[in-house]
């Protein structure tokens, strides 16, 4: 950071009064001190604000001339000389020799204390600093956000606005990829071209354009051995610390971004090469597709399934966007297959009926009345295949537009869910129960449900009789007659439980 002369002239509480060199007025100040040594430069290193009375000063007028080349040379910004104590004013021969060399001299009355001018300048450079901090602090973030939504343009528009600088960048070739706010003349982009081939042996480097006086600061974009280009500020002064910074900030975001299509045509490339090996092995080596699989499984290698049955193609793709997102928030690589409007999802072990629920939810109401959702148990990578067929038959059970379906609940009424099963049941109970049912209607009787309850009851006379409210004898002599009029033999366990499937298919 540094204050520039002429900000230090205009403190009008300090009482400075410009006697000499006023054309380096334009210089900027980084530090002040006072010193009263007779030749200070050794321990001067540009941009100082030098304070003295002159206690020491020559009396020979070259020596005096001398003193301010020796400054000048050392490229301090301005030599303040305190009158009142020493010298009641700036001798001639200094103020003739400041205009002569162009060094700003200015007069610092006996009222004004050397310390309060010191202050004055430090705390201006803090406040700078604080400033270009803040400015940094809201530019790194604005700059990651860029590269999300709008890549290596985003990033080079942000930090030529933060750095109120030009920006471009070359790739390996020198040709310009990016540039903001608008492109170099061709004679600047040529020189430009040379300072970054004459610094192609370093990761950074900053020069001055000798035909514009403009800095010129570049840094390599690179990962590894990889090296994409080049990150180029053209600025009116040399970047400060913090301004590298951002600088630093850039390039690394720039590096993520071209990375993006290299590992993208990486996992591509191995894709394409296990597919080629499938197709050209006649012994098919699955091995490689199970490893991948298992980044889906949890901690304890199990993974899940989810199947949602859609019922129109709008349905599918909007399900595919709500599991993506869904398993985008667990962090999570997307394991999803979609075909014939079924989505198959491969899910962690630990992710259960919770997970599949929000799922469910997150689709939209007239489109979750279209969807069917099951869910698998939690299984080993390797049982992948049951796991499929698990929440398949999950999904064909569960209800439309209502929540998932898990395969375990399925236990007890599997084979009611599903209509094929349903057909064959409602066959059966067409076939056997005609003559019990017919009996009933023509006599009043309840042969029907007495044979529910004896069935139910797996032929335990006592806890039927209770069920049905009749006498066991009564019961007895009821189910007596259904088994005369279904023809068979009901102490054989598949008759019973053919009967009761056809029984609750018809009275569910």
């Amino acid at each position: 950071m540094s204050v520039p002369v002429n900000w230090v002239l205009a403190q009008t509480d300090l009482g400075l009064q410009l006697r000499g060199g006023k054309s380096g007025t334009n210089r900027e100040i980084t530090l002040a001190l006072a010193t009263e040594l007779p030749e200070p430069f050794r321990w001067l290193s540009g941009g100082e604000l030098v304070l003295t009375t002159g206690i020491r000063l020559p009396t020979d007028t070259a020596e005096r001339v001398a003193y301010l080349r020796g400054l000048a040379e050392c490229n301090v910004a301005a030599l303040g000389f305190g009158t009142g104590l020493t010298h009641p004013q700036i001798p001639a021969d200094l103020v003739s020799g400041a205009d002569d060399i162009g060094l700003p001299l200015f007069e610092v009355p006996l009222r004004t204390p050397f310390a309060a001018v010191v202050k004055r300048v430090t705390a201006r450079l803090a406040e700078l600093e604080y400033d270009a901090v803040l400015r940094a602090s809201r530019a790194q973030p604005r700059m990651t956000r860029a590269v999300v939504y709008g890549g290596a343009r985003a990033i080079v528009r942000e930090l030529a606005r933060s750095l109120t600088s030009k920006v471009l960048v070359l790739n390996p070739a020198g040709k310009v990829v990016e540039c903001h706010p608008e492109a170099l003349d061709a004679p600047l982009l040529e020189a430009v071209r040379e300072a970054v081939a004459d610094g192609a042996s370093a990761l950074s480097s900053s020069v001055s354009m000798d035909r514009s006086g403009a800095a010129l600061t570049f840094q390599r974009i690179s990962v590894g051995s990889a090296v994409h280009g080049d990150l180029v500020v053209i600025s009116k002064a040399p970047l400060s610390p913090i301004d590298q910074i951002l600088l630093g900030h850039a390039t690394s975001l720039l590096a993520l971004d071209f990375e993006k299509p290299a590992r993208l045509e990486a996992a591509q490339n191995e894709l394409n090469s296990h597919a080629l090996g499938l197709l050209m092995s006649a012994d098919v080596d699955l091995g490689p597709a199970w490893t991948q699989l298992s980044q889906a499984a949890d901690n304890s290698g199990r993974i899940r399934v989810l199947v949602i049955t859609c019922e129109s193609a709008t349905a599918a793709k909007e399900a595919q966007n709500v599991v993506a997102a869904a398993v985008g928030q667990l962090g999570r690589s997307l394991f999803m297959r979609t075909q014939d409007r079924q989505l198959t999802v491969v899910l962690p072990g630990t992710e259960g009926p919770d997970f599949a629920r929000r799922i469910a939810t997150g689709i939209s109401s007239p489109i979750r009345k279209l969807i069917r959702v099951g869910l698998s148990g939690a299984q080993q990578v390797d049982q992948l295949l049951q796991a499929v067929d698990h929440a398949k038959l999950a999904s064909s059970a569960a209800e439309r537009g209502g929540l998932p379906l898990e395969f375990a609940a399925l236990t007890g009424r599997a084979l009611l869910s599903f209509d094929a099963s349903r057909e064959i049941l409602n066959a059966v109970a067409d076939t056997m129960l005609t003559p019990v049912m017919d009996y009933d209607r023509a006599h009043g009787t309840e042969l029907v449900e007495s044979l529910r309850a004896f069935l139910e009851a797996n032929g335990h006379w006592e806890s039927a009789a209770a069920a049905t409210g009749v006498h066991r004898h009564t019961l007895r002599k009821r189910i007596t007659l259904a088994e005369s009029l279904l023809g068979c033999n009901l102490d054989i366990a598949r008759v019973r439980a053919e009967l009761l499937l056809a029984i609750i298919a018809r009275q569910p």
